[in-house]
């Protein structure tokens, strides 16, 4: 639980690993292999036996992969990492790619000859990966080859298995049974003609059967496979030591538990059509399918779309979780204001701190994620974490950047605040101001019924592309019920096709960052919502956003001036409602600097 300030990975070790794993290549007669940063259920977050491409080359980050050649090796890493790999892998061995502009099957082009081979983990890579992946290569000679793990193979120190013992999730924060959702979902498989769906992502099948568990650090989640059949019925594929006799009467008859290695033989017992989702179903699975001759139906995950609309108990849960959540911001940002400008504070204080106001509601399951503090500078690196060696002063006239989150049992939270600590950086207002508008537009919207993230995302950056500005990372990202703080499948993003549906909740956190000096992004979570009635409107379905972060925006940093009326009006009625919601919540000390960091602008 909480975090931890060892360093994880050394640039160090890249070359030798690297090496060891060219050896295998060879030995294989590959001319490539990917080793990609994820687990069997296409996870963002891992357990660590699953961390391979941070072992391999050190880099970090939550998302990425790696191709190795005979003569180098590209790391592709997204606009969210581009500073942190400098900073984190061997650049003698490794060379960062900017991907997606970078394509990998046009590096893999570029650099091989016709007739090379290039190896890849079936059960680590999605079917849809992999598929886009070959026809790609096909035209040029080049292909794609399943095998074993080889970094399994080299990895001698490889940690275990992860065997944290499961929990139920109680009825008063689901709202909904588990026999309720799979005989809902399986009458839609009947409709559909559907005899079963294969379930691999870890999140669907802990909403499914209403458990949590601790398998994954920060991520309430039990790493397992299931076969949802169309009777209702479900096996579930996982260590049997995570599931106590309270767990499994709650399963009751219509759930079988089954061992982990039993789920790959069992797929080619099932009788077709099988329904997997291409995106995120193991390359692997399908094989074992069509080999054995069972007919698979391509189509989504049934249970993503369903645990992506919360229910009435699930909203009332997340904006009891922001009520407490933001009391705890306050005391801390009440704390940091009072000690950040006196000059002894460094990043790793602050973040034990900022857990201890969240431990003190009593109610603290475990935090979201790993809390990015960056100060000054390293604000600029969007997915910052500190460590033991990198742990920066906070030092007056600087900007700090602080995002954090929460997982309780009633709902998960994911805020960010950008702060000044002393005497405000005037450089840095301008870009703070114009993220700000970008965030309070997204907050104010109504927007037709129908649209997806992609439709409305660039609202969000408007007032910095204005100003030949902008940021490399989605403006949200779907959040989870005491589930993932990453869920999908709607985000605020030019890529998300998913139609934006009432009860959805998304992150809204436009940023700007400049490197070698500051970070800014400001992050409230919203909840879609039926758009209230407007006088004169046109007779169409219309939805808007409920806001459900309730934690004061640094207004010593805006320029006034620069906000429209709507805007101003936006903010202050923001801030008289946190004032309102979280200021009897709090110490006396942190209600009275609450009423100043709420004044209206």
């Amino acid at each position: 639980m909480f975090q931890l300030f060892t360093a994880e990975t050394s640039p160090e070790n890249g070359a030798a690993r690297l090496a060891a794993l060219r050896a295998v290549m060879v030995s294989e007669g590959l001319a490539g292999y990917i080793v990609p940063q994820t687990d069997v259920h296409q996870g963002e977050y891992l357990a660590p036996r699953d961390a391979r491409l941070a072992w391999l080359t050190g880099f970090t980050g939550s998302a990425g992969f790696a191709i190795v050649l005979n003569n180098m090796a590209g790391i592709f890493i997204d606009g969210r990492y581009r500073v942190q790999v400098r900073a984190e892998v061997d650049l003698a061995v490794f060379t960062p790619v900017h991907w997606p502009e970078t394509k990998p099957a046009d590096w893999l082009v570029e650099h091989l000859p016709k007739g090379g081979r290039v190896g890849f983990d079936p059960w680590l890579h999605s079917q849809k990966q992999i598929v886009e992946l070959e026809a790609a290569l096909e035209e040029h000679g080049l292909t794609l080859c399943p095998t074993r793990n080889f970094v399994d193979q080299i990895w001698a120190d490889q940690p275990g298995a992860a065997l944290a013992a499961a929990a139920i999730h109680p009825l008063e924060f689901a709202g909904e049974a588990s026999s309720a959702k799979r005989a809902r979902l399986a009458e839609a498989l009947c409709k559909a003609g559907h005899k079963a769906a294969v379930l691999t992502l870890t999140d669907s099948i802990a909403w499914l059967l209403n458990i949590r568990g601790a398998d994954i650090a920060h991520n309430p989640v039990v790493q397992a496979f299931a076969v949802l059949h169309d009777t209702g019925n479900l096996t579930l594929f996982a260590a049997a030591e995570k599931f106590g006799p309270k767990l499994l009467a709650h399963f009751g008859a219509q759930v079988r538990l089954r061992p982990f290695a039993a789920f790959a033989p069992a797929l080619r017992g099932l009788v077709g059509p099988v329904r997997v989702d291409p995106a995120s179903v193991p390359r692997q699975v399908v094989l074992e399918l069509q080999e054995a001759g069972v007919a698979v139906t391509f189509a989504d995950d049934p249970c993503i779309l369903p645990k992506a609309c919360k229910n009435p108990v699930e909203l009332a849960g997340a904006r009891a979780a922001h009520q407490r959540d933001g009391a705890a911001m306050v005391e801390f940002l009440a704390w940091l204001e009072a000690q950040a400008p006196q000059g002894d504070l460094t990043e790793i204080d602050v973040v034990k701190r900022l857990e201890g106001f969240r431990a003190a509601t009593n109610a603290l399951r475990e935090i979201a994620f790993d809390t990015i503090c960056g100060a000054g500078a390293n604000g600029a690196i969007v997915h910052y974490r500190v460590s033991e060696a990198s742990n920066a002063p906070i030092r007056p006239g600087e900007l700090l950047l602080v995002d954090s989150g929460g997982q309780y049992a009633d709902g998960t939270t994911d805020i960010t605040r950008t702060l000044a600590v002393g005497a405000v950086r005037e450089d840095a207002r301008a870009p703070y101001t114009r993220v700000l508008q970008g965030m309070i537009t997204l907050s104010r919207l109504r927007f037709p019924k129908g649209l997806a993230g992609r439709d409305i995302e660039a609202l969000a950056r408007a007032p910095l592309w204005l100003a030949g500005q902008d940021y490399d990372h989605g403006t949200g990202h779907g959040v989870g019920s005491y589930l993932c703080v990453h869920e999908g499948p709607a985000r605020l993003s030019r890529l998300s096709e998913v139609p934006l549906a009432p009860g959805m909740i998304l992150s809204n956190e436009p940023g700007y960052y400049r490197e070698g000096a500051f970070g800014i992004r400001i992050e409230n979570l919203m909840v879609v919502a039926e758009a209230p009635a407007l006088a004169g409107a046109d007779a169409r379905e219309m939805l808007a956003f409920e806001t459900l972060t309730l934690v004061p925006i640094d207004t010593r940093l805006v320029m006034v001036d620069m906000l429209t009326g709507p805007e101003r009006d936006w903010l202050n009625a923001y801030h008289a409602r946190v004032l309102a919601e979280v200021g009897p919540r709090v110490s006396p000390e942190a209600a009275a600097w609450l009423v100043q960091a709420c004044a209206p602008v």
